[in-house]
């Protein structure tokens, strides 16, 4: 049997990528400090053999017991709302996390894949945006914390391939959604379906025009176990390029949900938010014959069934 290290088990990609090893047949080793995971993702799995949980924080130094074949890096506060409120945690892990996994993988002869993320093309120049390009984001920025931590864990990732030898996979994760995402995560989808359950205004920030390309989490876990698997060392983006406006999302939440207390109400836009946002899928399409198959209406379908279960709305 197989056995793969998932930090970040207890998250919302985390448990769904727990979930998929298992289904697999691997045995799994997840790892999480509880910073922004939560247990009740995972309690499913607690009484099965194949499943074991270290609560651990990946910026301290990591090791378990045994062979080891893979490792999956997904520790990491997520959301604006996290690495605002955490910005050396979100640093420390982007950092001395990979460090740490990346000397693990060294050690156990295992493969590594780390999940970077679309921030690091910051507000972007090139549309839609492939692997080439280098980006454009303000490291001393608001988000700097967290679009640099992501750019830095990709340059130490190809230091100990091109240095070491490790063998490494980097993928770039573009909007995700789906059941087990924090209620108050703070990102446009669980805030839209929280204030529209509550009967809230829907919170927009400017005038909504920015656009964002949202994939279900199930495609997402497919990329990212086939990219495990491929022998392809460099950057692939992992995401869903039907592009839409936040205010269009917006609007489908609300047609979704339909809570006639819960209108579109807007906020000021915050300092260096993306305006526009799209992954080219050349490379994922070709080198993994990936893409994604849930159209957005079926898995915002899903993802209300979710959230109708775990928000609370006052009497």
């Amino acid at each position: 049997m197989k056995k793969i290290l998932i930090t970040g088990a207890a998250g919302f990609l985390g448990s769904h990528l727990c979930d998929r090893f298992i289904r697999e047949g691997y045995h799994v080793m997840g790892m999480d400090n509880l910073l922004t995971g939560n247990l009740n993702n995972i309690q499913h799995l607690f009484p099965l053999k194949e499943f074991e949980f270290y609560y651990h924080d990946v910026t301290k130094f990591v090791h378990v017991p045994g062979d080891l074949d893979y490792i999956l890096h997904f520790a990491s506060p997520a959301s604006p709302i996290d690495y605002l409120k955490m910005p050396i945690q979100t640093l420390k892990v982007g950092a001395l996390g990979t460090h740490n996994l990346l000397g693990l993988a060294l050690a156990k002869k295992a493969r590594i894949l780390v999940a970077s993320t679309s921030e690091v093309y910051g507000d972007p120049m090139v549309h839609p945006q492939s692997e080439e390009y280098w980006g454009n984001v303000n490291p001393v920025g608001p988000r700097g914390v967290y679009d640099e931590a992501k750019r830095f864990l990709e340059a130490i990732t190809m230091a100990y391939h091109n240095f070491h030898g490790v063998e490494t996979r980097i993928i770039r994760i573009f909007n995700t959604y789906g059941p087990r995402m924090r209620v108050e995560d703070g990102r446009a989808l669980p805030a839209f379906f929280s204030q529209a359950i509550r009967g809230e205004g829907l919170t927009v920030f400017g005038d909504g025009s920015q656009t964002r390309s949202f994939c279900y989490v199930d495609d997402l876990v497919e990329g990212i176990y086939r990219l495990l698997l491929s022998n392809y060392h460099l950057p692939v983006n992992i995401g869903n390029p039907d592009e839409i406006t936040v205010k269009q999302l917006a609007e489908e939440t609300l047609a979704l949900v339909q809570n006639p207390k819960a209108k579109i109400i807007y906020k000021e836009l915050p300092v260096d938010d993306p305006k526009i946002r799209q992954p080219n899928i050349t490379k994922a399409r070709e080198i993994l014959g990936w893409e994604p198959k849930v159209p957005r209406s079926e898995g915002l379908v899903k993802t209300y069934e979710y959230f109708k279960e775990v928000v609370k709305v006052e009497d």
